[in-house]
């Protein structure tokens, strides 16, 4: 589709239609096993809602009767929408990942409202846990996922997947196809979707709009679809052209300004820190391309929906998680989005706004930036499947809770028995607190630092540094450490099964790793609860009422030298700039002192 430039009538006409309902918005980035440094597929998830608690779900594998049925609670409200036949054996799920090292995420788009089916059985949130449930791969989850909503109906309205297993990483756009009743029943049950293999050595982002445009239609190893994909979108009359031109998210989700600037912004500077500010990729004819990401800066603004940037780009260099978390927390710094530098930042250079998404001020409408990190965040983690590992060791979720940029991510190995206390479902809720959770002490932390923002967080950017830059340095030491374990375990299942002895046969043989890995990943978790709860206690004593605390190397506080009860070195950080002439602009001929 050719786009022409917007302009400023159309502009604000999209601002009016500003979708408020990306306050509650999730951000995906999808690194290939070639695009990282250690070889590991990797996706991130920031599960972004004023209503989601953060807490960290635990499935253990099981065995069904035959006839058991599964109810299906939809993951936003826990309204219960039905029963679907379970399978006879399930597979053990930490979070969003299983033991067999698939990771499956997901961002909200909407799409056409008339495509919502509320009949439907499985929702998003369904989808994606009964799928871990269910698969090893990530095409074996997107045959489950196909095959659920298919089956029962989709309830929610359009999503992107993101899917990796230990060798390969998939983009998933969906959407459901209404309901057109005929004889008592809905003939449009089911879903269209189209699904792509990111090219290795590539990474991908999405954040709440639909990114897959065109297609190829002839490369089942690289590209899946539903086989009415576009044929659906004929009927509705979304889409006229030769099939080789059909492209799914303008059919099924049409860009609008709050499409570019409060969700494909998000993507767009995911890439612009990964990639060093120049977007490499392929283009339609298969050659090399490089541009500059402000050659899109238009697009990602909501000003030209004709400069729309690729799906997949390749990093500047292989990425670590630590490059992937860090991406995580950004506030589009030093882009022309910053939040930081508009006097809507304060005093102190907060990259938050409150929402509502949007405000009015003598009769234009505005917008409040939406970031990749923000406060509303229930949980987020970046995914590790490392498939030179045994599955037993391989898979590692680094997983933490509320606001990423004042939060840190600790690393939980998805083959564990239990999942650590600060983290567990029930402890606390959103209207419960809890001094034991993570999500209310991250919440505890962050608060504290929106009120003095760029003195506080950069402290507290400095322990989470040193905690996630020490545990990755001491995750190859826990590994070869479980590959002894693991190596030892070889053997036994061996003996046992030539001793014919049913009971034997029923030992776990890898029990022994799995209580290794248990143990320091739960240990190592509720480390880190207590010393955020300590740091919670610091960032008050040392920035209460708006003064700083001066601190010796060893974290003690500084004394006057009579008594260690009363500070020294007491000082007081001030105004950015930007306020100061925005006050003296405002209220300067009050304000200003005398000659």
């Amino acid at each position: 589709m050719n786009y022409k430039y917007l302009s400023l009538t159309a502009l604000c006409a999209a601002m009016l239609s500003f979708d408020c309902s990306i306050s509650e918005a999730c951000t995906n980035i999808l690194v290939t096993k070639g695009a990282s440094a250690d070889g590991s597929c990797m996706i991130s998830y920031a599960a972004d809602s004023h209503q989601l608690y953060g807490e960290l779900y635990f499935s253990p594998a099981a065995n069904w009767e035959k006839g058991t049925m599964l109810d299906i609670h939809e993951w936003d409200t826990g309204r219960y929408l039905g029963q679907i036949p379970q399978v006879r054996h399930t597979y053990k799920t930490v979070g969003n990942m299983n033991e067999h090292q698939l990771i499956i995420a997901e961002t909200t788009y909407g799409g056409r409202p008339e495509l919502f089916d509320s009949t439907g059985i499985m929702d998003y949130g369904s989808l994606i846990y009964v799928a871990l449930q269910r698969a090893e791969t990530a095409r074996e989850a997107i045959d489950v996922i196909v095959g659920l909503a298919n089956t029962y109906g989709y309830f929610s309205s359009g999503e992107s997947f993101s899917i990796a297993d230990k060798d390969e990483v998939w983009v998933m756009d969906l959407i459901g196809k209404g309901h057109k009743e005929v004889d008592g029943k809905n003939v449009r049950k089911g879903i269209v979707w189209v699904a792509r293999r990111v090219p290795d050595g590539y990474i991908c982002a999405h954040a709440n709009q639909a990114r897959i445009s065109t297609f190829p239609l002839d490369d089942p190893e690289n590209c899946l679809y539903a086989p009415d994909v576009i044929s659906f979108a004929r009927e509705m009359g979304y889409f006229d052209g030769e099939d080789s031109e059909f492209s799914f998210c303008d059919a099924y989700a049409p860009l609008n300004f709050s499409g570019m600037r409060g969700c494909e912004s998000r993507a767009w500077a995911a890439f612009n820190i990964l990639c060093d500010g120049k977007f490499t990729f392929e283009d339609e004819n298969g050659n090399t391309v490089t541009k500059d990401a402000y050659d899109y800066i238009d697009y990602a603004m909501g000003y030209d929906a004709g400069k729309r940037f690729p799906l997949f780009v390749k990093p500047s260099e292989k990425i670590t998680m630590k490059d992937v978390a860090d991406v995580m927390r950004d506030h589009f710094e030093g882009t022309p989005m910053d939040m930081t530098t508009d006097i809507g930042a304060g005093g102190n250079a907060l990259p938050y706004r409150w929402r509502p998404m949007d405000f009015e001020y003598e009769g234009n409408l505005y917008v409040n930036e939406r970031a990749i990190a923000t406060q509303q965040t229930g949980f987020w983690f970046v995914g590790q499947s490392r498939g030179w590992l045994p599955d037993v060791i391989g898979g590692l979720l680094w997983f933490g809770t509320d606001d990423a940029a004042t939060s840190y991510l600790t690393p939980i190995y998805t083959n564990i028995s239990e999942v650590p206390d600060c983290f567990a479902v029930g402890n606390g809720d959103m209207l419960t607190y809890s001094p034991t959770s993570a999500f209310w002490m991250c919440n505890r932390v962050a608060n504290a630092c929106y009120k003095m923002y760029n003195v506080m967080a950069p402290f507290v950017r400095e322990h989470i540094d040193a905690f996630e830059n020490g545990q990755m340095a001491k995750i190859p030491e826990i590994d070869a450490a479980a590959m002894e374990l693991y190596e030892k375990a070889l053997e036994t299942p061996r003996k046992q099964i030539r001793r014919n002895d049913k009971a034997a046969k029923t030992v776990d043989p890898y029990a022994d790793v799995k209580k290794f890995l248990t143990e320091y990943s739960v240990n190592t978790a509720q480390a880190m609860f207590e010393d955020w709860v300590l740091l919670e206690q610091t960032l008050l004593i040392k920035y209460m009422d708006g003064n700083v605390k001066a601190q010796n190397p060893d974290g003690s506080f500084v004394t006057n030298g009579y008594t260690d009860r009363i500070p020294d070195g007491i000082t007081n950080p001030g105004y950015t700039e930007k306020w100061k002439a925005s006050v003296v602009k405002d209220h300067g001929c009050v304000l200003k002192a005398a000659e």
